[in-house]
């Protein structure tokens, strides 16, 4: 999604006018949340996705007609109605998609520049008419046409935002209807929040590819080594920041920037650099904590880890040797398995191939 608004708010600057198609619900099996937007220019160009490839050939035709002039529309596909099939909706979901041609009121320069430096923020879109509203750290920037409504959209998208949620909303729209109560209108909130971080500690072969699936799976990437032969910026070009420290200590240094979102992966093989930094890792929030090493080099590891005081439910944490059986071999298959184990633990995967699985292939 990132790229998504980068190009939105290129397409602002230099006046391209473009249409916006974003998911608002979902129902069933779907690729895409809401939130998931797509770009569609007067000229024909097509930035992001809301359905995988299923309906965005509809959605395009929509956009067109969007940008010659018709209304704001929010659109339904699902495989329960006729059209579902010709447009090829075929994996058992249901989304609704809303369409509008996006205008110089839409504060996207102000979203994409937090989103940049990792500041949490919101866009806030109205499905009934034009405006928005960029929310985040307390300000709010835009407008939805009326001051009561931009306080209460304001608000309602901080709750979203703090929860890292995107979603519709119901929020007052700044009049009252004919019984005197506040009037109430829909709200797509789209939640913006800082980069996952993937933290290296290691800068062998091996961690090579590890930056950079973990950068095009859109996590923030630090390697870290205390040899300065290794950590050389040109061996990671996709890593954020490529550190020559010891593990420990930098762990120790930034520890406020550890949450459940960051995954550690320990690629040492060093019991001097992995056994200090692996014991800070497993007392922090870390979401994910793994080191690399054969099975006697695991129940060595474990020994140090209890020496230096490591309690038996933080070993629990430790996921080592590290990533996922696939069978693979080398620096790149090892990447993909330490990443695909690290995808698994966030969002709760069963880690089964998927025809021993029921049920929808994309869970809520």
């Amino acid at each position: 999604m990132r790229h998504v608004i980068d190009q939105a708010a290129a397409w602002q600057r230099s006046g391209t006018r473009f249409a916006m198609a974003t998911v608002v619900r979902t129902w069933g099996s779907s690729p895409h949340g809401p939130g998931a937007s797509m770009l569609v220019s007067e000229d024909g160009r097509i930035v992001g996705s809301v359905s995988g490839g299923c309906v965005e050939a509809a959605v395009c035709a929509i956009a067109e007609e969007v940008l010659a002039g018709a209304a704001p529309t929010v659109e339904r596909w699902g495989v329960g109605d006729e059209d579902a099939f010709a447009v090829g909706l075929t994996c058992g979901g249901t989304i609704e998609v809303l369409v509008r041609e996006v205008g110089p009121e839409v504060p996207l320069g102000r979203l994409a520049a937090d989103i940049r430096v990792g500041a949490p923020v919101a866009l806030v879109t109205p499905l009934d008419s034009a405006g928005g509203l960029a929310v985040g750290g307390g300000a709010a920037t835009g407008s939805l046409g009326d001051p009561r409504a931009d306080r209460a959209a304001t608000q309602a998208a901080e709750g979203m935002l703090g929860r890292g949620a995107s979603g519709l909303v119901t929020s007052g729209n700044g009049s009252t209807d004919d019984t005197g109560c506040a009037a109430q209108r829909e709200l797509l909130v789209q939640s913006f929040a800082p980069r996952p971080r993937l933290l290296i500690f290691g800068a062998a072969e091996f961690a090579r590819p590890l930056a950079d699936i973990g950068a095009a799976l859109g996590h923030r990437v630090t390697v870290c080594d205390a040899r300065p032969a290794f950590a050389v910026a040109e061996r990671f070009p996709r890593a954020d920041d490529v550190v020559t420290d010891r593990p420990d200590r930098w762990f120790h240094a930034h520890e406020d920037l550890v949450d459940a979102a960051t995954a550690v992966c320990v690629l040492t093989h060093d019991t001097r650099f992995d056994v200090p930094v692996l014991a800070l890792a497993l007392r922090s929030r870390a979401g994910y904590v793994g080191a690399m090493g054969s099975r006697r080099t695991h129940e060595d590891r474990l020994a140090r880890l209890r020496a230096a005081g490591t309690t038996e439910a933080e070993i629990a944490r430790l996921r080592s040797p590290i990533g996922l059986d696939l069978g693979g071999r080398g620096p790149e298959e090892t990447a993909v398995s330490i990443m695909a184990e690290i995808v698994a633990v966030r969002r709760g995967g069963s880690v089964l191939p998927l025809t021993l699985r029921t049920g929808p292939v994309h869970r809520m």
